[in-house]
């Protein structure tokens, strides 16, 4: 594609754009348990003006633009509140969970940097349930992850193989609340007592339950302490763009104090440029998200909030008991809030994934490790609340339709797998093994059964490998 020689109108721009949408899984519709947060239309609409009115503005430099640094500094004090810290917490807005993340471990590297020079190889401990966020920060920051079992049948780490993880090389402590996977909440309290006994930094991975599990509470639900209550949590990471409901690209990053924010800050005069101080990642961060996030809190508020939360949590339980009454068909460990998966020992959940997707809806399938099954993820939000019954219906009909399909047979690609590790050209085996599974070229597959079949039996280095370079080959 070429820029056009001459300008489209702007009808001929949003038809165009709208056609592209196309094959997009009809969210507006509640049938998408995942990515996307609806908050209601009237929510929706004060969030997107305020985000077009700021559409220009640039955070990068507050001395130009003071409003950026009101919207920020307003969003962040309210969600420190809410998470309970005190007047000496500190924040940043981000552009999602994954910079977040990123600066918690680029603040516990550069610390240890300068109070532990004896540190060469620094080292970060968190469960296997941790996001794949911490993962990408050890990579790109040279970090080290070790990663500790969790108990097969909670779902959550256990505190003592935390500590028995912790080297002179460990700089931080991860823990999830909840982690995505199962939904359930890692023992934030036993693990903060063991940042403190051995004087570490401990990062909370709040991203998708800060603001739901706070509103829960508010409302009476038992909620174990996960916040800046718990003594020895340091950070805490909470994105406003999930169940905070705010537009995409708004998280917060927060600090139990300015001693530790510092080393998340860069700066740098060491060119014959301006001036660059950049508290975050970006440089450049455009103001729609940030004043969209202000604009949803201030017009939600408290009560707005609870109403939500309400509902979701409502629909939640609904839908779990009701998976649990299918038979064949079991909710994973005791999830904390409104996200779950299940599993199966009867059918294949990738075939129902499919099936399920067949009528519209899009379930997360998620594969299996040593001490987890291969599963699909189910995310309640606001804007799918009320579609729970009718994806029961469709849910219990699709069971049925997989149990009547032939299986796929896990022997067998186990055994390609297999002998592809084995090949003398892996690239070449892998490749045939690719096409195979309809991962070529820039189309996107249709059914994701056979492809995720495959991926499960993969080894993670070699399953990684196989992905990047779809990727690769899938962006022009």
């Amino acid at each position: 594609m070429h820029i056009p020689q001459t300008g489209l109108s702007k009808p001929e721009i949003l038809a165009i754009l709208q056609a592209f949408k196309s094959r997009d899984m009809d969210w507006k519709a509640g049938k998408v348990f995942c990515y996307v947060y609806n908050p209601g239309e009237d929510p929706a609409e004060v969030m997107k003006e305020a985000y077009l009115s700021f559409l220009s503005e640039n955070g990068l430099d507050p001395t130009v633009f003071p409003s950026m640094l009101k919207v920020e500094t307003d969003v962040v004090r309210m969600t420190i509140n809410l998470l309970r810290g005190d007047e000496n917490a500190v924040g940043h807005l981000t552009s999602g969970g994954t910079e977040s993340i990123m600066l918690a471990v680029k603040t516990a590297r550069d610390k240890a940097r300068a109070e532990k020079p004896r540190v060469v190889q620094p080292e970060m401990v968190l469960p296997k349930t941790a996001h794949a966020a911490f993962h990408k920060a050890a990579h790109y920051l040279g970090v080290k992850p070790v990663i500790v079992d969790i108990d097969p049948q909670t779902f959550k780490v256990r505190a003592e193989d935390m500590e028995k993880a912790i080297t002179e090389n460990t700089i931080l402590l991860v823990a999830s609340a909840p982690g995505y996977s199962q939904g359930v909440i890692d023992p934030i309290a036993e693990v903060g007592k063991i940042a403190q006994r051995h004087n570490l930094l401990f990062h909370v991975d709040a991203c998708v339950g800060g603001v739901h599990l706070s509103f829960m509470r508010k409302l009476g639900c038992e909620v174990p302490d996960f916040d800046f209550t718990v003594p020895g949590v340091t950070s805490i990471s909470t994105d406003l763009h999930k169940y905070g409901y705010a537009a995409k690209g708004c998280s917060v990053v927060m600090y139990r104090n300015r001693d530790i924010r510092k080393y998340q800050i860069f700066a740098c005069t060491d060119t014959t440029g301006y001036t660059l101080v950049n508290p975050t990642v970006l440089s450049t961060k455009g103001g729609g998200p940030y004043a969209g996030a202000w604009a949803l809190m201030n017009f939600l508020g408290e009560e707005g909030y609870k109403r939500i939360v309400q509902a979701t949590q409502d629909a939640a339980k609904k839908l779990m008991d009701g998976v649990n009454a299918i038979p064949g068909l079991r909710v994973l460990g005791e999830p904390a809030m409104c996200m779950f998966s299940f599993a199966s020992d009867e059918i294949n959940v990738y075939q129902l994934a499919d099936e399920m997707g067949k009528r519209g809806w899009y379930l997360q399938g998620q594969f299996s490790t040593p001490l987890t099954p291969r599963n699909l993820h189910i995310s309640v939000n606001f804007g799918n609340a009320h579609s729970v019954d009718a994806l029961l219906e469709d849910l219990r009909e699709c069971v049925e339709s997989v149990r009547k399909k032939e299986p796929i047979d896990s022997d067998s690609i186990k055994a390609l797998v297999g002998a592809a590790l084995q090949s003398p050209d892996p690239e070449a085996a892998f490749g045939q093994l690719a096409a195979s599974a309809g991962l070529t070229g820039t189309d996107l597959p249709s059914e994701m059964a056979f492809i995720n079949e495959v991926m499960d039996a993969l080894p993670d280095s070699v399953c990684n490998t196989f992905l990047i370079n779809y990727f690769n080959d899938l962006y022009m």
